[in-house]
Parts: structure tokens; sequence; C-alpha cells
């Protein structure tokens, strides 16, 4: 994925999220620059990997699939001595056209709300023992209702709506053609991207970075170590 590609998707996020009066923690405005004065301080942010990620699954088409988003907080499953948070947040945002693939998580448990913008597009299947898609119905719970569907099932959220994903519970995401980009909020037990996602199909979910520009801001795998 190329520098500019994730700069432009940036500051697209940004002025969505201002547009939908979403103010984002202050560690999201630091320049790169700003990134080397930053002492142990600020350990809880790189251990934890709060700030930007954008991806486009290592597939080279950001425009079809992939994402931006900020992670607000986290815990660390392999720290919780230092980091003892049981819970994260993220803000996703997605926009028309892109896709983000059928995936699970073997711990986290999460809620998906959808914070502004569009509607967006869930598709849910259960795993089978050998994580691949089930047949059989899934049991939602959607702010407060709980009811049950088939397997491969499009659930639609507009804005103020949720839903509850357990773990081992396949799901995707797509826009609404039409309705615009959207804002997804990510309340969930502790997030783990480097070992706690399935993918159905092998992907990459950190990007190889081609740099034809200089980085607007530094993503979360990108901080630099503190000096001295």
């Amino acid at each position: 994925m190329k520098r500019s590609e994730i700069n432009a998707a940036i500051r697209r996020m940004e002025a969505f999220a201002k547009d939908n009066g979403f103010a984002l923690p202050p560690f999201c405005a630091w320049t790169p620059e700003s990134w080397q004065t930053k002492d142990h301080a600020y350990d809880e942010i790189r251990d934890n990997m709060l700030g930007w990620d954008v991806t486009d699954y290592g597939a080279g088409d950001f425009a079809r699939m992939g994402f931006s988003l900020v992670t607000i907080r986290n815990g660390n499953l392999g720290k919780r001595d230092v980091y003892p948070k049981p819970y994260a947040e993220k803000l996703l945002y997605i926009e028309e056209g892109q896709y983000s693939p059928m995936h699970f998580h073997w711990c986290k448990m999460e809620d998906i709300i959808n914070r502004g913008g569009g509607n967006v597009l869930i598709t849910v299947y259960h795993s089978t023992p050998d994580e691949k898609l089930a047949d059989t119905d899934v049991t939602l719970h959607c702010d407060g209702r709980a009811f049950t569907v088939a397997a491969g099932t499009q659930i639609c959220l507009t804005p103020g709506e949720s839903i509850s994903i357990q773990p081992y519970l396949y799901h995707d995401f797509n826009v609404e053609a039409g309705s615009g980009p959207v804002l997804l909020g990510e309340v969930s037990m502790c997030n783990d991207d480097v070992h706690d996602n399935r993918f159905l199909e092998p992907l990459g979910r950190f990007s190889t970075i081609e740099e034809d520009e200089a980085p607007y801001r530094l993503l979360c795998n990108e901080y630099p170590a503190v000096k001295g």
C-alpha cells in the first residue's frame, strides 16, 4: 500500500469524524517528528498499539478491500500486570465500495456500533469446528433484542444501532450503496490484532508500505523506540 494512500485515508477519516462530532484523542494528531520526543510516559500507546491503523489486507486494492481505524484505548493480555484494562475501544471508518473480509476472533467479544454516516451491512455465520462457515442458525443480540437468523444473513445497522459479536462468529463489513461513508464504534474485550484474527481466506492484517511520500501520521505499528 502506498504511503500517499494511507495519508489520504487518515485525512478523510479525521475530517469525517470531525463532521460527525467525534473528537479523537490528542495522540492521533501527533506528527512523526513529535513522536521522536515522546518518552516512557507514553509507553501505553506504544505497547498497546493505540492510534492509527490503515490496512488493505495486503491485497493492494484499498478502495475495494480495506478500512481505516483508530484504537482509542486497550489493555494488554501479555502485560496484564502493567496494563490491567480488560477492555478496548476503536473507531473505524469504512467508505462505500470498501469491504472488510469475513473473519472471527478466538478470544474477543465485541459490540459494533454505527456511530454515524451511512448504513453498515454485516453478514454472519457460526464457525464449524475446523473453522469453516457453518450452515446453522445464528442468534444475535442487537440493542437489547435477541433474535435468530439463518446462516449468511446480512444485518443492516443504521446510525445508532449496534450488534454484539461473540467469539467464533464470522462477520464482515460492507457499506450500503448510496448511504455514504460510515463511522463504526467498537467496544470490546482486550484487542490483539496480531494473534486474534481468523480470516476465512488467508490475508495479511498489516500492509506492506511503499514510501512514495513522507508519513502524515505514524501507524500504531510504526512508533519509534524511546531514545536514550
